[in-house]
């Protein structure tokens, strides 16, 4: 994908970078990424949809809205593809939207949106939305192995508490665990049904933090693997991700990360990098208390 900074990117745009820098704080378009240095990246396709929209004679309002409208249009070309059963035009519409846009953008601006849409017109328990969600989990595990070495100390293990990978959380999930690789974070996937062996697991991917991701497992069966991964890695902190409807006593004291994975891995990273590994969640502990009352101990 194409990168501008400010300056290319109003020079393109054949306007002045406060201009541009105003556009973006009035219209929030052109949104720029974030240089490892904080600087502003404004992604080509973007302002090329708006320079075309600009060499139209549309105002800016309206050129946002039309550059808006052109980049929204891969979200109906991969719901189409993946309603007519055509894989390979599936990864051609991802191909295009990452033409535009980063990986990030591309999973939460088109993949999602459009898994969203097929769940909706079909059911979440339909066969179309069963090949769909299966092509959308493969792309994001596909796109995690292209993710380069992690940079980051931080290492994060991820709860698994969804149905299945046809579980619409799942997705979410992987789009999570995708985002903090990108970041530079070492993630590991463990379903909270397996409690057997954690300790060894444990000792060697030497997690920082916890993530409970999913609303399908029962809060018991969550307080048992979160009593066990305490037991092998002491006190972590202890977010939830897509928790919602549940309501077990964590609520009240983990923190709750936001439904976008996008805004998820954001807050997460955040965490990590401004709280030492060996502060204690009270989350975790409740979990962990939570469990010894059950067991007796």
């Amino acid at each position: 994908m194409r990168t501008l900074k400010t300056s290319e990117a109003a020079a393109v745009l054949n306007v002045s970078p406060n201009t541009l820098r105003a556009w973006e704080r009035r219209f929030g378009y052109p949104k720029p990424q974030r240089s490892p240095g904080k600087h502003r990246l404004y992604t080509h396709g973007e302002v090329a949809a708006l320079r075309d929209a600009l060499h139209e004679g549309l105002s800016i309002s309206s050129a946002v809205s039309r550059a808006r409208e052109a980049l929204s249009a891969d979200t109906s070309v991969l719901v189409g593809a993946l309603s007519s059963f055509e894989l390979d035009r599936a990864d051609i519409a991802m191909e295009a939207a990452l033409a535009l846009r980063s990986v990030e953008r591309s999973v939460e601006e088109v993949l999602l949106p459009s898994m969203h849409d097929i769940g909706q017109r079909h059911g979440y328990d339909s066969a179309p939305w069963a090949f769909a969600a299966q092509w959308a989990t493969d792309w994001l595990q596909r796109a995690q192995r292209l993710a380069p070495p992690p940079l980051r100390p931080a290492a994060v293990l991820i709860g698994d508490a969804t149905h299945d990978e046809l579980d619409v959380d799942a997705l979410a999930m992987r789009a999570l665990q995708l985002f903090s690789v990108r970041a530079g974070a070492r993630m590991l996937v463990l379903p909270v049904g397996g409690v057997a062996g954690l300790a060894e697991v444990l000792a060697a991917f030497g997690p920082q933090a916890v993530v409970i991701a999913g609303d399908t497992a029962g809060d018991d069966q969550v307080a048992r693997w979160a009593y066990g991964v305490r037991s092998a890695a002491g006190a972590l902190p202890v977010t939830l991700f897509r928790r919602g409807s549940r309501t077990d006593s964590a609520r009240t004291t983990a923190r709750v990360l936001p439904d976008s994975p996008g805004d998820a891995h954001r807050v997460l990273l955040q965490m990590l990098d401004g709280r030492p590994r060996a502060m204690t969640s009270a989350a975790e502990l409740s979990l962990a208390n939570d469990e010894r009352r059950r067991v007796g101990a």
